[in-house]
This record gives C-alpha cells, structure tokens and sequence, in this order.
C-alpha cells in the first residue's frame, strides 16, 4: 500500500476571516477555459479491492492493513462508510453487522459496475474531470492499475466525462526513468481516447509529490525538473501537485524548488490535514493562497488548488459548511479551476461520494461515524450536490456566496431509514424451554445467553411481539459465538393477530458458522407484522431449537 498523502502540520496563527480579504477583481487565467482550466477535477482513488473480484493484486487491496485478511475493526484502512444501495456487487467483511442488522459489505473498484456507477455519479452531479491516481506502476500494483485505466476510460467515454493520468511519486524509488517509460509505454495511448482530458490542445498528466519535504519524495530539484520538461516535450500540459508552502520553500515544501514549480503550466497545492475548521481556511485564503494566485498569475501558470470536503471521522465537515467554503474562498480569490480531494477517499474520511447516513448503516460498534455525526441529517449524495453548485459557482452560472445554497436534504430525498432492533426487549414465548434458557434470552442483547426448547421434540417455535404492526423485511438469527458450527432448518412466519400466521420465509436450512459471527441475516418482501415467530423443525448441532438473538428490521 502506498504512503498517505496526509501530512499534518502544526496550525499556525489564525488571521482575519475571509470576508475580511480585500476584494478584487478575478484572476486573469493564463489558459482558455478547457477540460481543466474553469473546470472542477475529482482526485479518483479506484484502489480498492476485493477477493474474488479477478483485480491482480488480490485480496482486501486498500482495505484492510493486511490485504489477505477480511477488513474488520482490528485490520481496516478506513475511517468512513460507504453507502452502497447503487451497487449490484459487494462483498461481506469481517466487520459487525450495520446498525440496522444489515451485513457490512464493501465494493470494489475492480468490477466495472462500481466504476460505472461512479462515473454515473458525475455525470449526475456536473463533475467535468476526474484524475485518475497512479501510483508506482512498477510493483506490484502495476497490473491492477493498468486495468484500472481501461476501465475509467470506458466508464468516462460512456458518460462523457473527462480524465487523465495524475502519477503520484511517493515511494517511488526509480521515478526518474520508470515514469517516462510508463508514460511512452502504456498511459500516453489512452491519450487517443476521445474522453482524455485535454488543455490548450494538449493531453493533460499531473505529476504529484515533487518538492515534499518528506523522507517518501527524496528527489532533487534536478530529477524532478528533468521530469516535467520530459513531459512537456512529449506535447503534454503538465500539472504539478505541489506541498501547500510552495511558494515560500517552507513547512511542508523544501526549499531550492522555485524552479520547479514555476515549470508547470498549472499549480495545485495540497490541503489535506493542513485545518478542520472555518477559521483555519480564512487564515490560508488570506495568507497563502492569496499570493499563490498572484504569483502564477504574474508567471502564467493556472491556478488549480485543492478543496475539500472535511475529514468526516474527525468531526470537520460541519454538514457541509466546511467544504463550501473551502470551495468560495478559492472561486472568490478567481481561481482559474478546482481540484475536490477526493472522489473515493474513505482511507482518509474526505470523500465526496456517497457515505452512509446514519448509524443504521455503519458497522454496529465499529466507531465509523456517518454522515449525520454533527445530528443533522445529510442525504448520501449530499457532497455530491454541493459539488453540483461548487461547479455552477465557479462557472459564473450562480451568484458567488459565502452562504451555502445547498440543504442536506431535498424533496425526493428518502427519510432516513429507522435504525435499530424492533425485538429488542420486547414480549417474547416459546413453545418451550429447557431449565433457565427461556425465550427473553433471545432479546436481551447478551450474545452469550440462548433459548432452548425442549429436546427431541421438533418442531418448536419463538415468538417476538413487537408491540405494534410494522414492517418487516429482515430478520437477523445468532447463537453464542463461542459455539460451534450448526445448521438449523427454519421457517419465519408473521401475524397480526398472534394467531393467523403468513409464512414470510419457508422452511430452509441456515448454517451458523463461526466464520460470520454465528449469525443468519434472513431477507424477504416487506410485510406488516406485530407477531413474529421463528420455528425450528430441526438441528444438526443439538436437539432442540437454539437462539441467542431473535432481531427484526424494517
């Protein structure tokens, strides 16, 4: 896996807010408006994989630390969730089930459809460009990332968006030559497609990481200015992804690589980690960015910086406060285009596509937290919209505002779902018990105490009342993880009454393993029951029917 891009650095002293900057007229870009310049780009990731997706790397490829281990909460790479219901293919993990009891599953960017829907995504939402990661295609990764390319080149033709090859350098130790043969060899042919991102009639590449002031980027100015020049002679408008103290040599930045910067045609410092709050992007709009844009105005090279959304899992996003305004300090200042980290960052928690919303759809316990983590209610595509409206500001189309016009919710968007166990606690009987393993064993949340009818006499049945007549269309089944493996032949049945049962689920038999928690998620059309009951005809692991947990979901 490769290095972060996260490098935190210490605040420094916060300045007067952005409305305080001197207003002025907008930047003169130094390029026409193409498919970058007056154009807002996605930084897109696709590194995610999944066993049994056919992806070369094989395993859990950015994921889990250890990719041949399931991701759970002690082997995990990410800190957010992602909301999956535009997916047709997910794969369960090792993580907890949802808050709703659903099974944690995650996509991967390998299968075409994950990549089709995203592109489907920024068609939907107006996003022009999307730059494509690629990091050291000499290792290992090599051939994943190869596929990776064909695979947005078909999604980006088809939905008519626009991408292009962004190398990131980190850890690369052979830059110097691998990506001039990466580029000659393989990624400049994508250049011929119709949907390959092009300015000033130039296919554009960026190249990230040159100048960082860090052990993972050890190149001399020297290296990487051969680099850049190499690239501009192969008739490529080049980007560079630059620390964010460029211009001044310092913090994040070495010093001695003016030169450097000053040789791409367009400049996009990073942002990532550098605030998490309002204050602190005033405080770079006006005492960084500001004279950013004035310097590559005064030695034409567009202007590119990067905004973002806020890191969800460390409370920035401020239901979407925080990534409007990064993005309206940047169009106010005339930035000639935008650059969204990221499209499908959920390593680092600021991505934009679509994340769960609620506590029912995250890993139960897991500490993830959703979209609602500050108590407002978010949509899933909520940083989809505002990217829709960034767009429309930054192409003069609406009025520039510090006020957010976007609202976490619109009129077609669905209510959030109910999140939790309608068993939970709730009146609960049996056909029968044996000794002190009664019926409430099965709703008192202890995954280690169990209902157990009497043996050698199937059938037997439990039943939960809810209380009153709701919907149903999921039952979750446990017995005591600590148990062994068992299948237990099963039927769901659902009254109003307690006495007219309908069978939700016919009889089947479901296997308890302790590979998936000893846990059986059962799924059926959406009925209204205030009585469920769960018969067991039989049970190859003891006579009797056994449940630690009886769960109910809408």
């Amino acid at each position: 896996m490769a290095v972060t891009r996260r490098t935190l650095l210490s605040s420094a002293a916060l300045g007067p807010p952005a409305a305080a900057l001197a207003a002025a007229a907008p930047a003169r870009a130094a390029s026409p408006v193409g498919d970058v310049v007056g154009k807002v780009s996605v930084g897109y990731q696709g590194w995610f994989a999944c066993p049994g997706d056919g992806a070369p790397i094989g395993g859990w490829w950015h994921w889990s630390r250890d990719r041949f281990q399931p991701p759970s909460p002690a082997n995990t790479t990410i800190v957010s969730w992602p909301d999956l219901r535009d997916f047709t293919r997910t794969y369960p993990t090792a993580y907890p089930n949802l808050g709703d009891g659903r099974p944690a599953a995650l996509f991967s960017s390998y299968d075409q459809q994950t990549v089709e829907t995203h592109f489907d995504w920024m068609r939907t939402y107006g996003i022009d460009t999307a730059a494509l990661q690629r990091f050291n295609p000499a290792g290992d990764e090599g051939p994943t990332r190869d596929a990776m390319t064909r695979k947005v080149r078909a999604a980006a033709e088809r939905t008519g968006r626009k991408f292009y090859i962004m190398y990131d350098v980190t850890g690369w130790t052979n830059m110097q030559s691998e990506l001039k043969t990466d580029w000659t060899t393989k990624m400049s042919a994508h250049t011929a497609s119709s949907a390959y991102a092009r300015q000033n009639g130039k296919p554009v590449v960026c190249v990230w990481g040159f100048g960082f002031n860090d052990d993972g980027r050890p190149f001399t100015p020297a290296q990487c200015l051969d680099v850049v020049e190499w690239l501009k002679a192969q008739g490529c408008y080049v980007i560079g992804g630059v620390p964010t103290y460029w211009r001044e040599g310092r913090n994040d930045s070495r010093a001695g690589f003016l030169g450097v910067y000053h040789a791409f045609h367009m400049l996009s410092p990073w942002m990532v980690g550098r605030t998490g709050d309002l204050a602190g992007l005033d405080w770079f709009a006006t005492n960084v960015n500001t004279a950013d844009q004035a310097d590559c105005t005064a030695n034409g090279i567009d202007y590119q910086p990067c905004v973002l959304p806020g890191d969800l899992s460390s409370g920035h996003r401020r239901h979407g406060d925080f990534y409007w305004r990064s993005v309206y300090n940047m169009v106010r200042l005339g930035a000639q285009g935008l650059y969204v980290s990221m499209f499908d960052e959920f390593n680092e928690g600021n991505q934009i596509a679509k994340t769960a919303e609620t506590a029912a759809s995250v890993p139960a316990g897991a500490g993830i937290r959703a979209l609602d983590e500050d108590g407002t209610f978010c949509s899933a595509d909520y940083y989809l919209r505002i990217t829709t409206d960034a767009a429309k500001m930054l192409k003069g189309q609406i009025p520039l505002s510090s006020v957010r016009p976007t609202q976490p919710t619109t009129a077609t968007t669905p209510p959030p779902q109910p999140a939790g166990d309608l068993a939970a606690g709730k009146a609960v009987s049996a056909s029968s018990q044996v000794q002190v393993y009664g019926p409430g064993n099965a709703v008192d949340a202890d995954p280690n105490s169990y209902w157990e009818s009497a043996n050698n006499a199937f059938p037997q049945w439990i039943q939960v009342d809810l209380g009153a007549a709701v919907t149903v269309g999921r039952v979750v089944l446990r017995v005591p993880p600590s148990w062994g493996a068992r299948t237990q032949t099963l039927v769901i049945a659902a009254s109003t009454d307690g006495s007219t049962f309908t069978t939700l689920s016919p009889g089947a038999g479901w296997t308890f393993s302790p590979t998936t928690g000893n846990t059986v998620t059962v799924t059926f059309p959406a009925a209204t029951t205030r009585y469920l009951r769960v018969t067991a005809t039989a049970n190859s692991g003891w006579p009797a029917g056994q449940l630690s947990a009886l769960e109910a979901y809408r």
